[in-house]
């Protein structure tokens, strides 16, 4: 034992960023935005939208340490033949991007959650 104080353990991202109620607003504005952009929206016409954001808030929440289990398809999968190009998943990261500004998250947590999601670009992006 070392005598020196114990450091409080770091709360998780899903903790900071204020729980199940903030995963499920991040959400709804996120795919508010992204439905109105004309650079995108069409990926999303169609699609079951309460299932959408089901699964957005699964991958949120388990993503930045909730205990939450995302339970859809990989996102290679998911995204298999849609043409995704980078164009088209740069303006949905600035769709999250405004959400983020919009609702006030910190700047320490909002580049957290980008980060996280930043790497999906691999295998949703069409080659």
């Amino acid at each position: 034992c070392s005598g020196a104080p114990a450091r409080p353990t770091e709360k998780s991202l899903y903790e900071r960023l204020g729980g199940p109620a903030a995963m499920t607003s991040v959400v709804d504005d996120f795919v508010a935005n992204v439905t109105a952009d004309a650079r995108i929206n069409g990926f999303f016409s169609g699609m079951d939208i309460p299932r959408l954001k089901s699964r957005l808030v699964e991958q949120f929440c388990a993503g930045s340490g909730g205990p939450c289990r995302y339970r859809g398809r990989s996102m290679g999968a998911a995204h298999a033949g849609m043409g995704v190009t980078e164009a088209h998943f740069n303006a949905l990261m600035e769709d999250l991007a405004k959400t983020l500004d919009r609702l006030g998250v910190p700047l320490r947590e909002r580049n957290e959650l980008l980060g996280i999601l930043g790497p999906m670009k691999h295998p949703i992006v069409a080659r």
